[in-house]
């Protein structure tokens, strides 16, 4: 990698803008943190992950490995961000239902956004909620609702609205059905009632 003066690499590995102020000692391999964030002591952050600009991230905060956090994104205490998670820009993640200036908890509310979900831009998420496994929401929804793997929610307040494939794709199945859907990248999902899970995967026939 060829870095001008105005950037650096860690002798930990991950690399970080000269602007950004990296208060944290566990963040992982292959990591780049852009420039104008924050990312305070005690926060986690793993392996090959892309820190936009304008990030801050809280101590409590952790995020696993291959996660995408595009700029302008806040993530507080409570917050867990599972392995390949995408975060469009200007998501709002929160902890507190009753938030008043100078008083402070011991502990704070939390939202899980589960492994290869996508969360897009401006996208408010009301803790606590959980955003299943590959699910993905829509621009400017507001979450007041746990979403299903696989599920697709938009509007405010955010409503399931259909399912998608691993790949990102629409499914071919409508929420009142009951069936096996192939998407047209080839992945083949069992849908029953509002769970849906892939069929043709190490993990499904695992479990």
């Amino acid at each position: 990698m060829t870095l001008n003066r105005e950037s650096r690499v860690s002798t930990h590995g991950f690399f970080s803008h000269a602007s950004a102020l990296v208060e944290s000692a566990h963040i992982g391999e292959g990591t780049k943190i852009w420039a104008y964030s924050h990312v305070m002591k005690g926060a986690m952050i793993g392996t090959d992950c892309n820190i936009g600009d304008h990030c801050y991230i809280e101590d409590g905060a952790r995020i696993g490995n291959e996660v995408v956090v595009k700029n302008g994104v806040s993530i507080w205490q409570g917050v867990t961000l599972e392995d390949r998670v995408f975060v469009g820009p200007n998501v709002a993640f929160t902890n507190d239902l009753m938030p008043r200036a100078k008083v402070f908890h011991s502990e704070y509310v939390k939202t899980v956004i589960r492994e290869g979900a996508s969360l897009g831009a401006n996208v408010t998420l009301v803790c606590p909620v959980e955003v299943g496994r590959h699910a993905m929401v829509g621009a400017g929804a507001v979450v007041t609702h746990d979403v299903p793997d696989f599920g697709l929610a938009y509007g405010n307040p955010a409503r399931l609205v259909a399912f998608v494939c691993r790949c990102g794709s629409r499914l071919p199945i409508e929420l009142a059905e009951d069936g096996a859907p192939q998407c047209s990248c080839g992945k083949r999902y069992q849908k029953c009632g509002s769970q849906i899970r892939e069929i043709n995967s190490a993990k499904a026939s695992e479990g």
